[in-house]
């Protein structure tokens, strides 16, 4: 399969997968709002619901940054530098475009990146060292309910 078709395929993919984010989006939103204006029965049930809503406006985080991703892959295929890594101005293979299609570096500038501890924006070509706490992941959440 060529490289073009091969990236149309990509684009499909990425416009189904962003539909299916926004439309998960607005129902997280939306059941948010009404688990906060629901009153609970007692300390128990407001513990739960608690955590319950931290958890849900943590995928719903997740979620916004893939669905931004996605929507910065789409712009650079209108723009004509889709698969052009951002850190070195190669072109990223396209086995990792068909695994992440939203990636924006190539594997090496990839690992070298989080090696460094920099993080790319979506859609900016440039690099910020957040200074992450490395006795953290970001995948850890503590949820203490006692």
């Amino acid at each position: 399969m060529a490289r073009k078709e091969a990236v149309t395929q990509l684009k499909q993919i990425l416009i189904r997968r962003r539909d299916a984010l926004r439309k998960a989006l607005a129902g997280d939103l939306s059941s948010l709002k009404e688990l906060r204006q629901q009153t609970s029965g007692d300390m128990m049930d407001a513990a739960m619901d608690s955590a319950q809503d931290e958890i849900s406006s943590q995928l719903a985080e997740v979620e916004s940054r893939e669905l931004a991703h996605i929507d910065v892959a789409l712009e650079r295929m209108r723009h004509g530098d889709y698969g052009t890594c951002e850190g070195c101005g190669c072109g990223i293979p396209l086995a990792r475009l068909q695994a992440l299609p939203y990636a924006t570096m190539c594997i090496t500038c990839q690992r070298e990146a989080e090696k460094n501890g920099d993080v790319i924006n979506p859609g900016s070509k440039q690099m910020f060292d957040f200074g992450i706490d490395s006795d953290a992941s970001t995948g850890d959440v503590e949820i203490d309910i006692s």
